[in-house]
C-alpha cells in the first residue's frame, strides 16, 4: 500500500523529475516508510512505500526488471500473488524478492495487460516498457486504489491524489461547471473520468490505459458486473442463497488476511464490520485487534455505538480497543481530514474515518473494514421504494429518491456562470440505466451505485482518511467474485427485512441477533451531523473569504439563507445543504486552489 506518481513525455523532451518528486513528497503520508524514483528519457516515477509485504529492500520501488525490460510503480495489494508467483515460476520465470509488486511485474511480461483480470485485490499500477517505450496505467475494478491524471504541452501526469498533481504545478485548477452540477446532485461524487477541477482527471474503475510513445491512448474497460438472475442459480431457495452468501464472504475475509503484518478489523458495531469479525473468528484467528470509535453525546444525539461493538468483540474475544474522541479534538481534526481529502467529501464519516485512522494506525498497519455492504446488498432506505417500478420510469423514480436537488432549483442555487443549461445529472443516470446487464430498475440502481457512487464517496473516503496515517483498509464485500454473486441475488431476498435482507439472515449463523436486528446506524459525529459553534464558524468564515467571493460558485442570496438557517436546508436524503457547500470552498482553500 503505497503512493505513486509519474510524468511521460511525447514531445521527445526529458521527464521531470522535480516535478515527479515534488508529488512524492506530496504522498508522503500515504507511504512512510520508503521513497524512490527512477528516470529514463521521457519518463519518470516516484514513489512512497507501506511496507505491508516484502518487508525487506527488495521489495522497494520503482522496481525495476533489467532482464525484461520492465519498470513498474504499484500501490494496492494482490490477495492471491501467491498462487500467480507459483504459477509464474512454473513458466521459468526467477524472483528476487517475495513481494506482490514483483509478480504484477512479471505477469504483465507474462499476459500483457489482461494480467490484471488475473488478480484479486486492490490496486493502481504504471509499468513502463524499456524497448518500446509504451507506458500502461491500470486500476482495480472497484477502483479502491486511486489514480489521477493532469493533461500538459506534450506530457501527462499521474498521482495517487489530487493534490499531489496541483503541487506540482501545470495544472488547471478551475471548477468544471459540469462537475459541479454532480457534485451539488450525487452527495459530492463527481463520477470518473472527470473532478471538481477542469484539469485533474482520474482513471476510471477497471479501466487500463494504454499510452504509445507517441502519444497515442487507448482505454479497456476489463470488468463489468451483470446484475441479472443467472441460470447457474436457477431453482435456488432463500437459504440455499444465504449459504452461498456467507460461503463467498468468507472466501473474501480470509482472503484479506494476508500480509507479512498483522491485520485488524474497523468494528462499528453494525452487521458489516460484525460479520466480518465472526468470519476471522471462524477461520482461527486469535487475538484479533478490534477498533470502535465514539464521539460525546450532542444534547439527545448519541455518538457512539460502543453498545453494540461491545456485545461482537465479548463474543469472540477480540482484543478490543474503544477510542472515545473529544469534542475538542473533533473540531481540530476537520482541518486534517479535509487536507487528507483528495476530492471534496461532504459525509461527516471522513471526519470519523480520520480520527479511527490515527489511533489505529497506532496499533496495526493493516484493517478490514465493512465498507460496500450497502451499495451491493441493497441496504439503504432509498431503494426499497424502486421495488416493482417499470423500466420507462425507472429514471425519474431514481432520481426522486436518491439526487439531492433538482437541476431547476440548483439553477436557483448556483452562480450564474456556474450553472450549465441540461440536467447533466440526470442525462448521467440515463446513460447508465440504458446500458444492457441489469435486470430490473433495483438492479439498474445498485449497478449505478455500486460502481459510480461507492468509489468516489465510502470507499475514497476510507481510503483517504486510513491512508493520511499509513493505514491500508481492505474491504472484503468488495471481492469482486464476492460482488458478482450479490448482483445475482433475486432482488426480493435483498430488500427482505428493510435491505440486505439475504445477509442479515445469513448472519444469524455466525452472530449475535441484538446486532443483526438493531436500527441501520452510521459513524455519528454529533457536532458535525448539526452545525453549531466553532463548526459553523469555520463554514461561515470559507464561505465569506475573498476567494470564494471571487470565485462566486453559488448565489449570495442562497448563502445568506443558508446561514441564517444554518441546519434546516436539507437535501433529498438529509443532508446539511451547509456543509455540503461549505466544505466545498473548505477543500478549495485548504489545497491552496484559487
Amino acid at each position: 500500500m503505497c503512493g505513486i506518481s509519474g510524468e511521460v513525455r511525447f514531445d521527445g523532451g526529458v521527464a521531470d523529475m522535480a516535478a515527479v518528486s515534488a508529488m512524492c513528497d506530496q504522498l508522503q503520508r500515504r507511504g512512510p516508510d520508503g521513497s524512490g524514483g527512477w528516470q529514463a528519457g521521457p519518463v519518470a516515477l516516484g514513489h512512497r512505500r507501506l511496507k505491508i509485504i516484502d518487508l525487506t529492500d527488495a521489495g522497494a520501488q520503482p522496481m525495476v526488471d533489467a532482464e525484461l525490460g520492465l519498470t513498474m510503480v504499484f500501490n494496492g495489494i494482490i490477495y492471491n500473488y501467491k498462487e500467480l508467483r507459483a504459477e509464474l515460476q512454473g513458466a521459468g520465470y526467477r524472483f528476487f524478492s517475495t513481494s506482490d509488486t514483483e509478480v504484477v511485474l512479471k505477469a504483465y511480461h507474462r499476459w500483457g495487460a489482461a494480467c490484471v483480470e488475473r488478480f484479486l485485490g486492490m490496486f493502481a499500477f504504471a509499468v513502463v516498457e524499456r524497448d518500446s517505450g509504451r507506458v500502461v496505467l491500470a486500476r482495480d475494478r472497484f477502483g479502491i486504489k486511486p489514480l489521477y491524471l493532469s493533461r500538459g504541452p506534450g506530457r501527462v501526469r499521474f498521482a495517487s491524489s489530487l493534490p499531489a498533481l496541483v503541487r506540482a504545478g501545470g495544472v488547471d485548477t478551475s471548477i468544471d461547471p459540469v462537475a459541479l452540477h454532480h457534485y451539488m446532485s450525487f452527495h459530492a461524487v463527481v463520477p470518473a473520468p472527470r473532478t471538481i477541477l477542469a484539469g485533474v482527471g482520474k482513471l476510471p474503475p477497471a479501466t487500463v490505459r494504454t499510452y504509445e510513445a507517441d502519444g497515442r491512448e487507448s482505454d479497456w474497460e476489463y470488468w463489468r458486473p451483470v446484475h441479472e438472475r443467472r441460470a447457474e442459480f436457477a431453482g435456488l431457495d432463500a437459504v440455499e442463497w444465504q449459504e452461498r452468501v456467507l460461503e463467498q464472504l468468507r472466501v473474501a475475509v480470509r482472503r484479506r488476511m494476508v500480509a507479512d503484518v498483522p491485520v485488524g478489523v474497523l468494528l462499528s458495531g453494525g452487521i458489516d464490520s460484525s460479520l466480518v469479525v465472526g468470519l476471522l473468528a471462524e477461520e482461527g484467528q486469535k487475538g484479533l485487534a478490534t477498533f470502535s470509535i465514539g464521539f460525546e453525546a450532542v444534547g439527545e444525539r448519541s455518538g457512539d455505538e460502543f453498545a453494540y461493538s461491545d456485545v461482537v468483540a465479548e463474543t469472540f474475544g477480540t482484543d478490543h480497543h474503544r477510542l472515545m474522541v473529544p469534542s475538542a479534538d473533533v473540531h481540530a481534526g476537520l482541518d486534517g481530514a479535509v487536507a487528507a481529502m483528495s476530492e471534496p467529501q461532504v459525509s461527516h464519516d471522513a471526519v470519523a474515518f480520520y480520527l479511527l485512522s490515527q489511533q489505529v494506525s497506532q496499533h496495526v498497519k493493516v484493517v478490514q473494514s465493512g465498507q460496500g455492504a450497502d451499495e451491493v446488498m441493497a441496504g439503504y432506505d432509498w431503494y426499497p421504494p424502486l421495488d416493482g417500478v417499470p423500466a420507462e420510469a425507472a429514471v425519474d423514480a431514481y432520481a426522486r429518491v436518491f439526487v439531492d436537488r433538482p437541476h431547476a432549483e440548483l439553477a436557483t442555487q448556483l452562480g450564474e456562470r456556474w450553472m450549465v443549461t441540461d440536467d447533466v445529472s440526470r442525462a448521467l443516470i440515463a446513460e447508465h440505466f440504458a446500458r444492457p446487464g441489469a435486470e430490473t430498475t433495483l438492479d439498474k440502481a445498485l449497478r449505478l451505485d455500486s460502481t459510480i457512487m461507492l468509489v468516489d464517496d465510502p470507499v475514497k473516503r476510507v481510503d483517504n482518511m486510513t491512508m493520511a496515517w499509513g493505514l491500508e483498509a481492505r474491504v472484503p464485500f468488495l471481492d469482486h467474485e464476492f460482488v458478482e454473486l450479490a448482483a445475482a441475488v433475486p432482488p426480493e431476498l435483498k430488500l427482505a427485512h428493510g435491505g440486505k435482507g439475504v445477509l442479515k439472515d445469513a448472519a444469524r449463523a455466525v452472530i449475535p441477533a441484538d446486532v443483526i436486528d438493531r436500527p441501520k446506524g452510521y459513524f455519528p459525529v454529533p457536532a458535525i451531523t448539526d452545525l453549531h459553534g466553532d463548526y459553523l464558524e469555520t463554514v461561515r468564515a470559507a464561505l465569506h473569504a475573498p476567494e470564494a467571493r471571487e470565485r462566486g460558485l453559488f448565489r449570495t442570496d442562497y448563502v445568506a439563507r443558508l446561514l441564517a438557517d444554518p441546519n434546516s436546508h436539507r437535501t433529498t436524503l438529509g443532508a446539511n445543504q451547509l456543509w455540503q457547500v461549505g466544505l466545498l470552498e473548505l477543500w478549495l482553500q485548504r489545497h491552496g486552489i484559487r
